[in-house]
């Protein structure tokens, strides 16, 4: 088989292709007399069908898979012996004009670039840290406290106050006409929650059971029901019915209704602690670990192979579509999704994916099987049964998978911050888990 290979581009390259027509044909003759063998017609006991019947009907198929295996076979071999590292599929088309008794492809594809990172110790990091504070294990204390919350009745004298469940009834009209979703009756909300609209709330805080009352409530230009966003309502509410909220005590009782093993307020804190000094770590270390990409981004000099970006753009349109059907919207494997939404987070994807890929074969941070089971068993631990979930992620590869990429990113991230020239810097707790503190 004559091999050339030609650049077209940086990272463009094509290698002619030239077969003997009679080692397909040869292949193709096997291939129908295998398929007569077993294949059934009307009018042929099984066994029984001439190849010739056998050609007309399948030659056509049988023609192209030949021609799909041995061309892909003889490129698989020239781009090995010319120790090529392909990215993507290949495109291959044949020529128009071949030398006798051969065939002749034009295969162009891409390689995979050549990937220089400089120099790390020049790289500067922000490295943040984060302590779990006596404060926030109180306000994870009050939210608990809620989820559990029992309600009772006010006296029929009584006002509407924060933390109060209140039933309403309630009409709202635009230009005096009523609109779609602007009436309710027998609603139930919890005052000073955000539950409602700001105005709706401060309205209905301070009325009484029976009372009815009219206010204009301004929606937001941004409000989620477009038919009504940035117009002025007017409504009018009646309060049915308002419920006190009684808060659990923090007590043994409440610690062993959470099912806590110690269950003393002593043994409910420090189990509250340590899930959420767990989530802490999880969250400082994806913090941490896209400072780390970002730097070493910024060190990397790499061309991208366009067909492993296309590849990861239509993977991203695919999962935008799964989504949207799953989200119950009509025809969402046609709805209209422009690729330029995906690309800049594709490239950046594709780069990202190469440079560590890099690094993890130049330095050897491949993930060890201890690293990976270490990694399962803390994911695991936050669970109630955490064996049966060690269970559920060895019983899967791709699971695994998933998992063992974590503990690379992970390898990467720590070999850099200790290249790197690292910024240290403590962040509050509430900043770190995205919550106003208060």
């Amino acid at each position: 088989m004559a091999v050339t290979v030609e650049t077209l581009d940086k990272l463009e390259r094509k290698i002619t292709l030239t077969l003997p027509a009679s080692v397909i044909q040869s292949e193709v003759d096997t291939r129908l007399k295998r398929l007569a063998r077993t294949v059934k017609m009307d009018g042929f006991r099984p066994g029984k069908v001439p190849v010739n019947v056998v050609a007309q009907r399948y030659g056509y198929s049988v023609h192209y898979e030949v021609m799909n295996d041995k061309v892909g076979e003889a490129f698989a071999q020239a781009a090995n012996e010319a120790k090529l590292r392909v990215a993507g599929q290949p495109r291959i088309t044949e020529k128009d004009q071949s030398p006798e008794g051969q065939l002749a492809f034009d295969a162009v594809f891409e390689v995979y670039p050549e990937i220089k990172i400089g120099e790390l110790s020049g790289a500067e990091v922000e490295k943040v840290s984060a302590e779990v504070t006596d404060a926030a294990i109180d306000r994870t204390l009050d939210i608990l406290r809620k989820q559990r919350r029992t309600f009772a009745q006010r006296p029929q004298d009584a006002a509407a106050q924060d933390g109060d469940r209140v039933t309403v009834d309630f009409e709202g009209k635009i230009d005096g006409e009523p609109f779609q979703g602007g009436k309710a009756e027998d609603f139930q909300f919890l005052v000073g929650e955000g539950q409602m609209l700001k105005e709706f709330e401060d309205a209905v805080r301070g009325m009484k059971s029976g009372e009815s009352k009219t206010f204009p409530l301004a929606f937001p230009a941004d409000y989620h029901g477009k038919d009504v966003a940035g117009k002025q309502a007017d409504f009018m509410v009646t309060v049915k019915k308002i419920e006190a909220a009684h808060l659990p005590e923090v007590n043994e009782q409440l610690a062993k209704s959470l099912g806590i093993p110690d269950a003393t307020v002593e043994g409910l804190r420090a189990d509250i602690r340590k899930n959420l000094e767990r989530e802490v770590r999880f969250r400082l270390l994806a913090r941490n670990k896209q400072a780390v990409m970002d730097a070493l981004l910024a060190k990397a000099e790499l061309d991208l192979p366009k067909s492993i970006v296309q590849a990861e753009v239509d993977r991203m349109i695919e999962g935008a579509r799964a989504d949207l059907k799953q989200r119950g919207v009509k025809d969402a494997d046609k709805a209209p999704i422009p690729e330029e939404m995906f690309r800049p987070q594709a490239e950046r994807r594709v780069r990202l994916g190469l440079v560590v890929a890099e690094l993890v074969r130049t330095h050897n941070l491949q993930a060890k099987p201890e690293q990976i089971k270490a990694h399962v068993d803390e994911l695991a631990s936050s669970y109630e049964k955490p064996a049966e979930v060690v269970r559920w992620y060895y019983g899967d590869n791709r699971r695994l998978a998933e998992v063992e990429a974590m503990v690379i990113e992970n390898n990467v991230t720590e070999y850099v911050l200790s290249q790197a020239k690292v910024n240290q810097k403590q962040v509050a707790f509430d900043e770190l888990m995205g919550n106003n503190a208060g």
